[in-house]
């Protein structure tokens, strides 16, 4: 079958598509014949070898969650699961594939009316939205800033303080166009880059990198930062100097990763979410297995709105 993997770190040139065994489920796990597969943002770190110290390898099969149906069981799952449609997480990797390996208690069901195209939008971006803003401690009312909110991580952060009663919810834009975007889905308030001169209880921030400690200045006292993504890769190794000098304000950095939630708490909110019919999918582009490397240059471009998704 096919797959795409990492031939060498860097840039989108260094992914390939090669050709490898269709694997077999081992106990507590299904293959699933993928329909649709998420592009993410952990994607794009993975193959520029920002993580190679954590033992990704060149050879590393992309992608963390798919759509499909489930193909084959494997020892000790309910062959119940045989030809159900659902939404599954591979793990760090994996995904990128024409037949993926998921853990059984990674599975959720997909009703009847969502598309796969549509559930690997929603999927973990959902769960790192939901579980990133009850992190920060988000209470209706307060003030909300997502930074880098063009991504489907921040466009499902935007929705939920939405639907949460935030009395703000702000955004980083590159664009006018993507700010309107982001105001048709709720915000009200679109900044640049830099994140103007107004001041938040809460930022949900998606980027990191050199500017990060930047944010702490727009925080009120007892403001919460929370970073939930690293796209613009890691920040400064004395950003926390920002928050010292800032000591009386009382603001609080954290990291949020969605690995630390009980598995039953992520599947039970992705159910709620893919039964939501009031939070929309936004899907950038749709593109063939073979153009992975085309969609990771377009994130690199920064041109990506929503999700892009491969199909098999």
């Amino acid at each position: 079958m096919k797959a795409v993997a990492i031939t060498r770190f860097g840039g989108p040139e260094g992914i390939a598509v090669i050709d490898i065994p269709t694997p077999a489920p081992g106990p507590d796990e299904v293959l699933i014949a993928t329909e649709a597969i998420g592009v993410g943002g952990v994607d794009v770190v993975i193959r520029r070898g920002d993580l190679a110290a954590y033992g990704f390898q060149e050879g590393h099969i992309l992608g963390g969650e798919v759509a499909g149906t489930v193909a084959a069981v494997g020892e000790g799952v309910d062959p119940a699961w045989l030809g159900q449609r659902v939404w599954a997480f591979t793990g760090t990797g994996g995904g990128y594939v024409e037949q993926a390996i998921a853990p059984v208690g990674e599975l959720v069901p997909l009703p009847g009316r969502l598309d796969a195209v549509d559930a690997v939008t929603l999927g973990s971006a959902g769960v790192v939205a939901h579980f990133g803003l009850a992190h920060a401690r988000f209470e209706p009312g307060e003030a909300v800033l997502v930074r880098g909110a063009a991504g489907s991580i921040g466009i499902m952060t935007v929705q939920l303080a939405v639907k949460g009663k935030a009395g703000v919810v702000a955004v980083t834009a590159s664009s006018p166009e993507r700010g309107r975007r982001l105001r048709e889905l709720g915000a009200t308030h679109v900044l640049d880059r830099a994140g103007g001169e107004g001041h938040y209880d809460v930022i949900i921030d998606i980027v990191a990198g050199p500017a990060m400690p930047s944010f702490f200045d727009r925080l009120n006292p007892n403001g919460r930062l929370v970073a939930v993504g690293a796209v613009g890769g890691p920040p400064p190794a004395d950003f926390g100097a920002r928050l010292m000098a800032a000591f009386q304000k009382s603001m609080s950095f954290a990291t949020f990763s969605a690995a630390t939630v009980p598995e039953a708490a992520r599947r039970a909110v992705r159910t709620e979410q893919f039964a939501d019919e009031g939070l929309k999918a936004v899907v950038h582009e749709v593109l063939p297995l073979d153009r992975a490397a085309l969609a990771h240059r377009k994130m690199d471009a920064g041109e990506v709105f929503g999700r892009i998704v491969l199909t098999p």
